[in-house]
């Protein structure tokens, strides 16, 4: 669906090491900074617990996941914006996510080399901000050039697009990151079309081992990202990456030992699923169980189009059970008989966990 959540942050912070164990895959991980150049694609499956409930009533023959594509960029430093470090191939590679996964590192380490000395939280975070915005600032400059150079001509969708500019720019000088939710659902439209890169989702992933400095360091970051109205995931990424490797069992045996009812992982994918603005609905019979990825408040015949561009096009209507009816119900046949399989047309908008079989003539 070209949905895309970055993982960021300055060198050496972690991102590799996590894009790893997300992933699964063996891509360097040095100890230098710009270890990652070119950025790296790894479609995760999405773990949801659901699908095997639903399995163990309609024992289908295959299960299918729905995924998240996620990217390792290369780290940032400062100065990016200017040129500096890999400069304007980590911003363009930025502009291409719609929502970001930024990593902060919350320990110290004589043996990981910091690019900036230290270990400081919001002087990092502050550092990948500015960068960001310093980007954005030169963008929408060249905008509020361009429509200047038109309001001669009176075109009223220029001058709607001039003023939406002065007032990005204005916030943007100010030092603030671009929020959405300031701006009508049209407008939002127009916002998203300028690309910014300031404007993007993003939550915070902490890097963290068991001192107190590191807790300390943690505590700062949650204050940053609540002020910016973001939250954290806590982690320490050499240890999930540990995880990732163990076998089923081996995994099983670890989780209880540490109390623990799923990796890390596993919440750091949904939150990037969420961020997205991405729901799942599901299809099932005896040949698969499959769970389809949609944007949240999609209606019918768009969550039919997913699956084949015919189901849209020919959509006569969905036969809809919501999940918790149909594992009450013992399934399909059950719900039927409690009356919780409805038929649904198409203004019907599509809830996450939706079980639905589409009806389509073409």
């Amino acid at each position: 669906m070209g949905f895309k959540c970055g993982i960021i942050g300055l060198p050496n912070v972690g991102k590799s090491t996590l894009f790893n164990a997300l992933t699964k895959s063996q891509i360097p991980a040095e100890n230098f900074p710009f270890c990652t150049i070119d950025p790296n694609i790894g479609k995760v499956p999405l773990p949801d617990k659901r699908l095997y409930e639903i399995n163990k009533i309609v024992n289908s023959n295959k299960v299918i996941h729905a995924a998240l594509d996620l990217v390792d960029i290369a780290g940032l430093v400062k100065g990016a914006s200017s040129g500096e470090g890999l400069g304007n191939s980590f911003l363009s590679n930025i502009r291409e996510m719609t929502a970001l996964a930024h990593v902060v590192r919350c320990f110290d380490d004589e043996n990981i080399m910091h690019v900036d000395g230290s270990i400081n939280p919001a002087r990092d975070v502050e550092v990948i901000n500015l960068e960001l915005i310093m980007a954005d600032l030169e963008s929408v400059e060249k905008r509020i050039s361009r429509c200047e150079k038109l309001l001669k001509t009176n075109d009223k969708d220029n001058k709607h697009n001039y003023e939406i500019l002065k007032f990005i720019k204005s916030k943007l000088s100010e030092g603030e990151l671009i929020n959405l939710k300031e701006f009508s659902n049209d407008e939002q439209k127009i916002v998203r079309n300028f690309q910014l890169l300031s404007s993007k989702p993003t939550f915070y992933i902490a890097n963290i081992n068991e001192s107190k400095a590191s807790l300390d360091n943690l505590n700062n970051l949650k204050d940053i990202a609540s002020k910016l109205g973001s939250f954290v995931i806590p982690t320490s990424v050499k240890i999930e990456q540990e995880i990732s490797l163990l076998n089923d069992d081996e995994k099983k045996e670890y989780l209880e030992l540490m109390d623990m009812e799923e990796p890390v992982l596993n919440k750091i994918i949904f939150e990037g699923y969420k961020m997205l603005g991405l729901e799942t609905f599901f299809t099932a019979g005896p040949n698969e169980i499959k769970a389809w990825t949609i944007k949240s408040g999609s209606l019918a015949p768009n969550a039919a189009g997913v699956i084949h561009t015919d189901f849209e096009r020919g959509f006569i209507k969905a036969e809809v059970i919501d999940y918790n009816d149909f594992i009450e119900c013992s399934g399909e046949q059950g719900a039927k008989e409690k009356g919780k399989l409805r038929l649904e047309g198409k203004e019907y908008i599509v809830k996450d966990g939706d079980i639905i079989h589409f009806k389509f003539n073409v």
